[in-house]
């Protein structure tokens, strides 16, 4: 079994260890960069295959079974480098309004969210990351059929294609403080 195989296919569920192995787990390549991320279940096998190496576990947690007991994953390392082709951020509705922290980039409301475009595509705009932005239904109405400086609108920020650490970090939610350097944010 491949260790990209490993990465994506689903394991059989059991509802005891499943819940149990519940956690997320960054996974470097042999290069140490930052390949993806993982439940704890998919690194215990990756470890237990001895496809890849523990960098980093939790000092208080523990994987147990009734003949071994094994530190609870938080970084792992590939010993294979998997080539991975340049990896980018699907443009869609979910992924933009992440990207934007789930706020209205007009008037920062968290309420209705949905996407606007900032040049509307009746008037040629395209659906690209530099044309979507998340706004809410108050303000996406507003605006209308409009450029935002023809509305009399301001974007809170410049819309941007976030990288595939950003995309990372804001997947994981609260991040592990043992990642930052992995991921370039110590």
């Amino acid at each position: 079994m491949s260790v990209e195989s490993l990465l994506t296919e689903p394991l059989p569920q059991d509802s005891r260890s499943s819940a149990a192995l519940s956690g997320h787990v960054l996974v470097l390549n042999q290069d140490y960069q930052a390949l993806a991320i993982t439940s704890v279940q998919r690194a215990i096998i990756l470890l237990l295959m001895q496809k890849a190496e523990l960098i980093e576990a939790e000092e208080t947690r523990f994987v147990r079974s009734p003949s071994r007991r094994l530190p609870w994953p938080s970084i792992v390392r590939l010993k294979a480098y998997v080539r991975v082709p340049y990896k980018r951020v699907l443009l869609t509705r979910k992924n933009v309004i992440q990207r934007d922290g789930h706020r209205c980039q007009y008037c920062g409301s968290s309420d209705r969210i949905t996407i606007d475009h900032v040049m509307p595509r009746s008037r040629g705009g395209k659906d690209t990351w530099a044309n979507l932005v998340a706004a809410c239904v108050p303000c996406n109405n507003r605006k209308g059929n409009h450029t935002p400086e023809e509305a009399g609108m301001t974007l809170a920020r410049t819309p941007f294609r976030p990288s595939y650490v950003m995309y990372i970090r804001d997947f994981v939610g609260s991040l592990d403080q043992s990642w930052k350097p992995y991921l370039y944010l110590a």
